[in-house]
Formats: structure tokens, C-alpha cells, sequence
């Protein structure tokens, strides 16, 4: 009998360490989940987060919105308390202190957003690109080195496993030799045409919003993939060509884009558009031996030239760090990632803002625009 009650004291004292150890494990794991504030919803890229948010990936701990119809809608759709909302940026700074900015906002907002956060100590990630200028970007740098913070730059493709595996086979494993030529294709049948939210149109179509039209909004992902495979350089010269093709549907931006970089030994061509017929996202890298495709986010093609036929294979998730750009944030604000020239940093960024304002005065003056192959610094 004795043993028996020693047996069941034994056992309620395990399952007591067991139920402290469970409840520390999931204590520590809600507490490594970052603390984000929002600024903007405007950019439809913003369900993302609020789907995260949702899961209970993500503490929203405020969001900064001044259009109370954007307001109402995320309110009831993700049953937000009141509290959380704020009309601006600096008011809710002042009130929270979270682990970062996101900002989910035109553009040409992006440098209010960096100039609120910055001094405060607190990091910013932006969506696609950086900023609508040379100059902003230029200014955006100098906060961050100022203040010591994280200016990063979130894209769909830097999350993609097909992206990760050419750029481990080129520059890692030297796998096709040196880079001779790059392709990206980007965009889709137009954003009208794909129902994008009335309020992240009306800025996506405005030149002083968002700076151009497809050129921006898909020439982007090129800049940033071939500045990555390039080690960070910028190209030599820009040259771009622009179309209206439905004028009558986007007025006042190009709709078409086609972008040629030129570096010392490669080629780069980006092909941004709102006239595919179908939503793209792929890269083509053809090198001295051989041949890369991230054909989308998972599938790779591939030849080398002392073989016939392609290779078509399937990749699996990438590493949690890389997986996505929460888990992605949370590893570079614990200091586990350095960015510097990875496909979110600064210094690529920087360069993606050039190449893209040397393509607009290009398009523009239908002149090749000189860059010197200069790397990007900041002062």
C-alpha cells in the first residue's frame, strides 16, 4: 500500500513539473512573438500581417490610419479594439513602444514612417520598394546611422525557396560558372483587373505616390534579385522603355516596363508589367556552364551545358529565419542575422532606388543613364 501511495505521489509530482515546464514553454514562445506597430493601411499586402495577427503569429500593439472607412473595415473584419487604432504615426509612438514599424502605406509615406520611428530607437520594415526617390532613400539612410536602427525592405520573392536555391547554386556552389545574363518577369493582368482594394489603387496609379507605374511596382524585384546576385554593386547604366498600353485605363503611369542593367561581365533584364496574361514571378540566370530558373516560389529548372534535357525539381521550406519576414525581423532584432546586402537590407535597397530612378529619367529622356558601377554608401 505504501508503495503504491509513493507511486501516485511520484506521478502527480511529474505531471505537475510537466504542466510548469508546458505552461514556462508557452510563456517564453508568446514572448519571443514580436510586437509590431502598422503604419498604413492602404497597401493590400497588409492582410498578410493582419492574417498572422489573426493566427495569433504577431502582436499588433497599434496601427496608424487616418481613413476611418479603412478603420471600420479592419476593425470588423479582425474584431480590433478602438484602443489599438491611432490617427498618425507619432501619436501612437508615444503611447507604445513596439519591436518594430511595419509600414503598409503609399510610398512616398515611407520616409515619414522611418522619420517617426527612427529617433525613437525603433527599426522599420517598409513594403516594396524602399522609397520614391534617390533622395528620400538617401535621408532614410542617414536616420538609420544616425539612430542605429534596422531600415528593411520587405519583398514576396526574398521568401521564396526557389530564390534562396539559385542563389546558393551561383554564388555558393558555383554551380553554372559566372554570371552571363539575367531575366526577372514580374507582374500580373493589371491591378484593376485583379481587384485590388479602391485605396491601394488610387495610389499605386499616382505618379507622386508611387513614383511610376509597373516600372516601379514590379521593376523592383528585379533590381533587388540582380544587386543580390551581383554582390551588392550597382550596374554601369540603366536603360528603359516604357508603354502606355491601356491609356485609357492608367492615364498618368506607364503600365509596361522593360529595364536593361549592364555590370562589366553580365546582363540584366527586368520585365515589369500590368499586361501579362496571367500573374508572374520567375528569374532566369544563365551562366558560363549552365542554366537556373526559379520557374515560381517552389520550382526550379535547370541544365547544365555538358548535359541534354532539363532538371525540374521541387524545393522544400526554407529555414525558419527565412521562411517569412516576421521570423526573418525577429532574427535580425535579436542580432541572429546580419542584413547587410541580403535581399531586406539597406545597402540593396539603396541601389534598387537608383536603378529604379535612373530607368524613369531613361524611359523619359530615351537615353542610357550612366551609373559608374559604383556600390551604394551611406554617409
Amino acid at each position: 500500500m505504501k508503495t503504491v501511495h509513493h507511486q501516485i505521489k511520484y506521478f502527480c509530482r511529474f505531471n505537475t513539473l510537466v504542466l510548469v515546464f508546458l505552461l514556462f514553454f508557452m510563456s517564453t514562445k508568446a514572448q519571443q512573438k514580436l510586437n509590431v506597430a502598422i503604419a498604413g493601411l492602404n497597401h493590400d499586402h497588409v492582410y498578410l500581417i493582419m492574417n498572422s495577427y489573426e493566427k495569433g503569429e504577431v502582436n499588433v500593439v497599434g496601427i496608424a490610419e487616418s481613413n476611418s472607412v479603412l478603420v471600420s473595415r479592419f476593425r470588423t473584419r479582425y474584431k480590433i479594439p478602438d484602443s489599438i487604432f491611432y490617427n498618425n504615426l507619432p501619436d501612437l509612438l508615444k503611447k507604445k513602444k513596439p519591436d518594430v514599424v511595419l509600414a503598409y502605406n503609399a510610398i512616398s509615406d515611407h520616409l515619414a514612417v522611418v522619420e517617426a520611428a527612427a529617433p525613437l530607437g525603433i527599426s522599420v520594415m517598409v513594403e516594396k520598394p524602399l522609397a520614391i526617390s534617390v533622395k528620400e532613400a538617401a535621408r532614410m539612410a542617414e536616420l538609420a546611422e544616425q539612430h542605429k536602427v534596422h531600415i528593411l525592405t520587405n519583398y514576396e520573392t526574398t521568401w521564396y525557396p526557389s530564390n534562396q536555391e539559385v542563389y546558393k547554386n551561383v554564388k555558393e556552389s558555383n554551380t553554372i560558372g559566372a554570371i552571363r545574363k539575367m531575366i526577372v518577369h514580374d507582374g500580373h493582368q493589371g491591378p484593376k483587373e485583379i481587384g485590388v482594394s479602391k485605396e491601394f489603387l488610387e495610389w499605386l496609379t499616382d505618379p507622386d505616390k508611387n513614383g511610376a507605374g509597373a516600372l516601379v511596382d514590379f521593376g523592383c524585384y528585379g533590381a533587388n534579385l540582380m544587386t543580390w546576385l551581383m554582390d551588392g554593386k550597382a550596374p554601369i547604366s540603366v536603360t528603359a522603355i516604357t508603354r502606355q498600353i491601356k491609356k485609357e485605363m492608367y492615364p498618368k503611369v506607364d503600365d509596361d516596363a522593360t529595364i536593361l542593367l549592364e555590370y562589366s561581365h553580365a546582363t540584366g533584364i527586368i520585365e515589369a508589367s500590368w499586361n501579362w496574361p496571367f500573374s508572374i514571378k520567375d528569374m532566369e540566370v544563365f551562366g558560363e556552364k549552365g542554366y537556373m530558373q526559379a520557374i515560381n516560389e517552389k520550382n526550379i529548372r535547370a541544365r547544365q551545358s555538358n548535359k541534354e534535357g532539363y532538371e525540374i525539381y521541387q524545393l522544400k521550406t526554407l529555414a525558419p529565419a527565412y521562411a517569412n519576414h516576421l521570423n526573418y525581423l525577429s532574427a535580425v532584432l535579436k542580432g541572429e542575422i546580419k542584413p547587410k546586402n541580403d535581399l531586406s537590407s539597406l545597402e540593396n535597397n539603396l541601389i534598387v532606388v537608383r536603378i529604379l530612378e535612373a530607368a524613369k529619367i531613361s524611359a523619359k529622356t530615351g537615353k542610357k543613364v550612366m551609373l559608374n558601377g559604383q556600390v551604394s554608401k551611406t554617409k
